[in-house]
């Protein structure tokens, strides 16, 4: 948390809301030189207030903490700016479609960069009746395995946990699929377009 990414965001999000410091002030019942220190780095917005001023602002409280200021200019809903998240604590996946601060357990994850499978995580993809079935050439120890796939397609996507031990595989309906993603816990996300 650093004051002056925080005071660079109040700033400049209360300008772009056309709102002067004391509009703001008054909102949240402090005074127009308290918005000010704020703003000019000489202080913290207490605790209680962290919430009613994103709200004020128009942000998360997230992107007030973070000095990130996020905007999601992505209104047409690309399937295939789909990004993935991972808890490296608890494990859990978050998906979003365009820009977003994703948190979980108390720390901001970064998004899962891609990449092109190598041979030890090769993909095979059939076309069987009106399904893909994808199995993954992958151990499936305890230690080393495919955490879970993810078709996407222009209008949704379909997501497959897999479990240590079990097959790594799974099977996704054919109709207008265009990519697979895979995570595997060791080396990250892969993806596969599919034609």
């Amino acid at each position: 948390m650093d004051q002056y990414e925080i005071g660079a965001v109040i700033k400049k999000r209360r300008e772009e809301k056309k709102m002067t410091q004391m509009e703001l002030a008054e909102i949240l019942n402090v005074s127009d030189k308290t918005v000010s220190k704020w703003e000019t780095a000489k202080g913290y917005p207490d605790i209680t207030l962290v919430e009613p001023l994103a709200k004020a602002l128009g942000i998360s409280v997230m992107e007030l903490m973070s000095g990130n200021d996020v905007q999601n200019k992505n209104r047409a809903w690309n399937m295939m700016k789909m990004k993935l998240y991972v808890c490296p604590i608890c494990g859990n996946v978050i998906s979003s479609i365009g820009e977003a601060v994703i948190s979980c357990c108390g720390i901001t994850l970064p998004p899962l960069e891609a990449e092109s499978p190598d041979e030890s995580h090769s993909a095979r993809i059939e076309k069987v009746e009106d399904e893909y079935a994808v199995t993954i050439s992958h151990e499936m120890s305890k230690e080393h395995f495919i955490s879970f796939l993810v078709s996407v397609s222009d209008h949704g996507a379909h997501m497959i946990k897999l479990y240590p031990e079990g097959a790594a595989e799974a099977r996704f309906p054919i109709r207008r699929t265009r990519r697979l993603y895979y995570y595997c816990n060791r080396h990250g996300l892969f993806q596969v377009k599919i034609k």
